[in-house]
């Protein structure tokens, strides 16, 4: 059963959501060349923790962090590292879960170190256009496959890898909850109600779709090594526009 929240449980997902868009706006301004990605997940955790919000990721079935950081190839999951170091025309994707009130927020973005190549710079335009492109269709009266056909039109437009076997999901009490949105049209014919909370999250790369799984057993990277980007943002439908609940609070 997938569940609709209540006004008091939006409330909380919207504190969530916030605390997590700190994160990324801290993220914004720290990324460079030279940075760790261990300093990055330090960073993240002191901001989650400030603002009293447990950090949804780590421990997750064993996950060792607060954040993933996925470096160039890496699609998600990548673990933080001191001995990971960014230098220039890298890209990172940051996926962060705050927990506020016993309530997520799941928010990942794609952020370009100094300069990068002009290609991968239409990757990451596209990606975040994926995004958004599904985030219009999430309105009550819709189906879950307006979103994903939404987000495979961008892709296909541009002829982007789309990743098979990762895509979306339903967050509220917790961080992954039915229903699975793919990135990509299979007729998924759920009915978008007012209240429901997913998580839209595609995931494109510069070549093919095909990814493989590293031996830590979590870093998960395009099979052929070449860039792949990854926005998300947790968006809720309401009985008018869709809201994203993974942005700045005024």
């Amino acid at each position: 059963m997938i569940n609709r929240k209540s006004r008091e449980e939006t409330k909380r997902m919207r504190h969530a959501g916030h605390i997590v868009a700190l994160v990324h706006q801290k993220m914004k301004e720290v990324i460079e060349p030279g940075i760790s990605t261990k300093e990055l997940d330090d960073i993240a955790m002191k901001i989650i923790k400030e603002n009293h919000a447990i950090p949804t990721f780590l421990g997750y079935q064993g996950f060792p962090a607060s954040i993933c950081a996925s470096i160039n190839e890496q699609v998600v999951h990548g673990i933080p590292s001191k001995d990971m170091i960014l230098k220039e025309g890298d890209i990172i994707s940051i996926d962060v879960g705050a927990t506020y009130g016993g309530l997520v927020g799941d928010s990942a973005w794609t952020y370009p170190v100094g300069k990068v190549s002009q290609e991968v710079q239409r990757l990451l335009a596209t990606t975040e256009e994926s995004l958004f492109a599904g985030i219009a269709q999430m309105k009550e009266g819709n189906v879950l496959d307006d979103v994903s056909k939404a987000i495979e039109m961008v892709a296909n437009r541009e002829k982007f890898g789309i990743v098979r076997q990762y895509g979306g999901h339903g967050v509220g009490h917790n961080m992954h909850e039915d229903p699975f949105l793919f990135n990509y049209s299979v007729g998924d014919k759920t009915l978008l109600k007012t209240g429901m909370a997913i998580a839209i999250e595609p995931m494109l790369n510069l070549g093919v779709d095909d990814v493989e799984v590293a031996e830590d057993g979590w870093t998960v990277s395009t099979i052929d090594k070449k860039p792949s980007a990854h926005f998300e943002h947790t968006v809720m439908v309401t009985d008018g526009e869709p809201l994203i609940l993974t942005q700045l609070m005024p």
